[in-house]
């Protein structure tokens, strides 16, 4: 399944796709499921990452510093100029705003660590984006789209991301490592551990189906100037990638920093900035549909940078496997 994850990935986005448009009525289960579904593919992941290695990776100023500028001072100037051209509805560019100024920090540790990234040094630095975004957006939002639009930004789902998405399955990851190491408890823990990571394509696979599955309606049946946000939101990928990479030369990163780089400035914070999204008022209700559609097009993206960046940022020769 490892060998063949890229197209297990699409198919995932396909039957979600299918499923959602078949059974309109089922989006709400699958939208109940994204948060469950997508703790489970966390805490999976984070199984796979040594917590001995955590505190090196938050002592990586230099990673951090390029991560932070990368995010907070490169992609504002992107974002700014690419939403130029959709000025003329003001609940699409909101939308668009909302998500493109949020740098992820859930899945995209999962991406990263399937193209060989640095996905301790992501997870590390996951509190300190939180935190950046969370004092930052309403700042672009009112440069960007007016006071009105900023004074709406509830910090509360941020929080609720945090913990649920991070913390908890981060500290039950701790807990497992931690019960894998005693002899009487160690091998029901073992074994838990290790089903997990064979289960991860699977897993993301599952999260993939119930996200797609549960907002393609929705996209679907949105007014049709929601497909002037498309060639936006991959002009925002095309823009971001060769930057994260510019970035990472610049700071001398090491490979799979690069790679954990390329990742952290392309990958956006859809899902956390959804609810924020619905809270708008009436006028600008298609700001949420514009936050989904970023979501449909950046999952067929990270799917192919998954590919697509390791060749970009290709290990030296003494590190490939023999």
């Amino acid at each position: 399944m490892e060998r063949h994850q890229v197209g297990l990935y699409l198919a995932a986005i396909v039957a979600g796709a299918a499923a959602g448009w078949l059974a309109p009525a089922a989006a709400g289960a699958l939208e109940r499921a994204i948060a469950p579904v997508l703790g489970l593919l966390l805490y999976a992941t984070f199984l796979g990452i040594p917590f001995a290695a955590l505190g090196g990776a938050a002592r990586d100023l230099r990673f951090l510093a390029t991560l932070l500028v990368l995010n907070f001072a490169v992609v504002p100037v992107v974002v700014f100029g690419l939403t130029r051209f959709l000025a003329g509805d003001r609940a699409l560019l909101v939308g668009a705003l909302l998500v493109l100024l949020t740098p992820c920090v859930d899945y995209v540790v999962v991406f990263t660590g399937l193209a060989g990234g640095a996905a301790d040094r992501l997870l590390a630095a996951s509190p300190i984006l939180m935190l950046a975004q969370m004092l930052l957006l309403p700042a672009y939002l009112w440069l960007f789209a007016g006071a009105e639009v900023a004074a709406a930004i509830d910090p509360g789902p941020f929080v609720a991301a945090l913990l649920g998405l991070i913390v908890l399955p981060l500290v039950l990851a701790a807990l497992t490592q931690l019960l894998a190491r005693r002899a009487q408890t160690g091998a029901g823990a073992r074994a838990v551990a290790a089903t997990l990571q064979a289960l991860m394509v699977p897993l993301m696979m599952a999260t993939l189906a119930v996200v797609v599955g549960s907002q393609i309606v929705g996209v679907g049946r949105g007014p049709a100037s929601l497909l002037a946000v498309v060639p936006v939101y991959v002009a925002f990928l095309l823009v971001m990638v060769p930057a994260g990479l510019l970035a990472a030369r610049t700071a001398r990163l090491d490979v799979p920093s690069t790679r954990a780089l390329v990742f952290g400035g392309a990958t956006r914070n859809s899902l956390v900035v959804l609810p924020l999204a619905l809270a708008l008022p009436e006028p600008l209700a298609a700001a949420a549909l514009a936050v989904v559609t970023q979501t449909l097009v950046e999952l067929v993206g990270m799917v192919a940078l998954v590919r697509i960046v390791p060749r970009l940022a290709p290990a030296a020769p003494s590190a490939r496997p023999a």
